[in-house]
């Protein structure tokens, strides 16, 4: 499930939750200012409260900020995270 999340989340095996919260992440991230208030309908259905919705916001929001001021800034990535990369990628081969 794991690889399937890192390649392509839409092919993983979730629960309809999970895929309502992963579709918004992704929209979200990819295309924010598309975003509106009826794409938090299917989370209501799936019984988010507006604090859960929040929540996914709010962690989709900093992961892609943070993401942006590390390439913004040339960080490198570390050995040891760069190894772990490398190993999740041979493990998927």
């Amino acid at each position: 499930m794991a690889q399937a999340l890192k390649n392509d989340y839409t092919t993983a095996d979730l629960t309809p939750r999970q895929r309502a919260v992963l579709d918004y992440a992704d929209k979200l991230t990819r295309t924010p200012g598309a975003v509106r208030e009826a794409d938090l309908a299917p989370l209501r259905a799936h019984e988010l409260s507006d604090r859960d919705i929040l929540d996914v916001n709010q962690v989709t929001a900093y992961f892609a900020y943070v993401n942006r001021v590390a390439d913004g800034l040339g960080v490198v990535i570390d050995d040891y995270a760069a190894a772990e990369d490398a190993a999740i990628d041979d493990h998927r081969r």
